[in-house]
């Protein structure tokens, strides 16, 4: 399709620790991606099964993490949504839906050793902070560290104001 957007950036960032807790290691992933390939991972908005946005190309391995390549197919009006949203840097975040195999607790957090990749989603705000696209179409992104950072500050908020109102 000519007027599908290419994307691409950090799927899941490998050896830190997420929102929730989770650690995902470096080739938890492999296993799931050579059974099924890189057409079987959905590529959906905000984890929404029934809002398929494009189509993921092909991932790689890499030291940081697993990155993604895709591209927005802009037959949907959300998926041309998404797009515009993307191109403006509004919209950035990676995220990951996946089935865990083998996870152990390591230091406080759950290590997740292999998983079943099932979806990545352009979402708002991504479990893993630095999870993020880092082009569209041609154009390099950039502002990842602020982001990270009011995510994070975000996140310890509402996890004050959860204390404060079970107390």
């Amino acid at each position: 399709m000519s007027n599908a957007l290419r994307v691409e950036g950090w799927a899941a960032i490998y050896d830190d620790v997420d929102l929730n807790g989770d650690i995902v290691a470096p080739g938890a992933f492999r296993k799931s991606l050579a059974k099924s390939g890189s057409f079987a991972v959905k590529f959906l908005y905000q984890h929404a099964a029934e809002q398929p946005i494009g189509r993921w190309l092909r991932f790689e391995e890499r030291a940081r993490g697993l990155y993604a390549y895709g591209e927005i197919i802009p037959a949907t009006r959300t998926a041309r949504e998404v797009a515009e949203l993307a191109r403006a840097e509004i919209i950035d975040g990676l995220s990951i839906g996946f089935r865990t195999v083998k996870a152990a607790k390591s230091h406080g957090a759950r290590r997740i050793t292999e998983a079943e990749l099932w979806e990545v989603s352009i979402v708002t705000f991504p479990m893993a902070p630095k999870a993020r696209l880092t082009r569209i179409g041609d154009e390099p992104l950039a502002g990842g560290a602020q982001k990270e950072q009011s995510i994070r500050a975000l996140a310890a908020q509402v996890r004050e104001a959860a204390k404060i109102l079970s107390a």
